[in-house]
């Protein structure tokens, strides 16, 4: 049996690995693919500090990112509720609904904060009242705001 090589990708690898992992595989599969499509070079001592250096700068960068999550996360709970204006037709119900853009619209323009719509959850919002709502700033820091929806 032929002894493995040890390589480290430079492109994720479908069923094998991501950017900068540094992977075992067959001497066949490295010579004949990886190496020549460009997917991975030969682990040497110094190809591994590089990848240990970017792996460092990677993670500095999302840790500052989440420091970042943690201050808007500050600034979005400071505030009480927030108002969204819908029409209004017989017993409070709102025409249309209440959407992730609006609230997000309202967001920006109360906090000053570019919030990424997608990562809003509103629950099922048919009428007039105070309502909760999940503002995901970042896969480990969630929001909880307050939405109001009030008549125009």
């Amino acid at each position: 049996m032929a002894k493995r090589i040890q390589l480290v990708l430079n492109q994720d690898v479908n069923k094998l690995g991501r950017s900068g992992d540094l992977v075992e595989v067959a001497p066949g599969y490295a010579r004949n693919y990886l190496l020549p499509k460009g997917l991975g070079v030969r682990a040497t001592p110094g190809i591994l500090k590089q990848v240990e250096r970017r792996r460092e700068i990677e993670r500095q960068r999302l840790a500052e990112l989440k420091e970042q999550s943690l201050q808007i996360k500050e600034a979005l709970e400071k505030v009480a509720s927030y108002t969204v204006r819908k029409q209004v037709g017989e017993n409070e119900a709102i025409f249309g609904t209440v959407t992730d853009r609006d609230v997000a619209e309202v967001l920006q323009q109360t906090t000053g904060h570019e919030i990424d719509r997608r990562g809003i959850t509103l629950p099922d919002i048919g009428k007039l009242g105070t309502y909760k709502a999940d503002v995901k700033l970042h896969p480990e820091v969630t929001a909880i705001v307050n939405i109001e929806v009030a008549s125009l």
